[in-house]
């Protein structure tokens, strides 16, 4: 006998639902498929965002100049606890001071530049995909605030746009 009903391991059918299936990533948005202007993946994304990570780390390092020894030597473990390593001291000292630092780098040179340090480097930039105008104070800190909790930039709609970017109009596209 057939069964009615199917199960998880027929998987979905193959029609969406969706009338308007793209032919390309931005084409809903009037981005073109290849070249300056057009939607990026996410490796280079991850890649630009890892470049913002080291030069925070360098900024915040240069301005608390954390001292191991004495981070260790104030350090106060409960018994049978080890005393922390240097990189682990080194760590917790840089730890707020390098988020602060990528924070101010994220919403200041996207609103001013269209762009951060690491997306310049990768030939990235954040356009708004509403009118071609700056992205913009307001629109810059929302995305940045949205990118700290690192999970709206992992899902991306059918144009590959993270969420972060779907919730303040904006988009990663080639600048080159």
């Amino acid at each position: 006998m057939a069964r009615v009903t199917g199960s998880w391991l027929t998987g979905p059918s193959a029609d969406s639902g969706d009338p308007e299936a793209s032919e390309y990533r931005g084409e809903h948005i009037g981005l073109p498929r290849k070249g300056a202007g057009s939607l990026v993946g996410l490796p280079r994304r991850i890649a630009a965002l890892m470049v913002d990570w080291v030069i925070s780390i360098g900024i915040a390092a240069l301005i608390v100049r954390p001292d191991p020894q004495q981070i260790i030597a104030e350090s106060d473990p409960p018994p049978g606890v080890a005393e922390p390593t240097a990189f682990e001291a080194v760590s917790a000292a840089l730890s707020t001071p390098t988020w602060l630092v990528w924070m101010a780098i994220g919403i200041v040179a996207v609103a001013l530049f269209g762009f951060t340090p690491g997306q310049y480097f990768l030939r990235l930039r954040v356009i708004r995909v509403d009118i071609p105008a700056r992205v913009g104070f307001l629109r810059a800190f929302g995305r940045q605030v949205l990118l700290t909790f690192v999970v709206p930039a992992l899902f991306t709609d059918g144009d590959g746009r993270g969420m972060h970017d779907r919730a303040t109009g904006t988009a990663v596209v080639r600048s080159r």
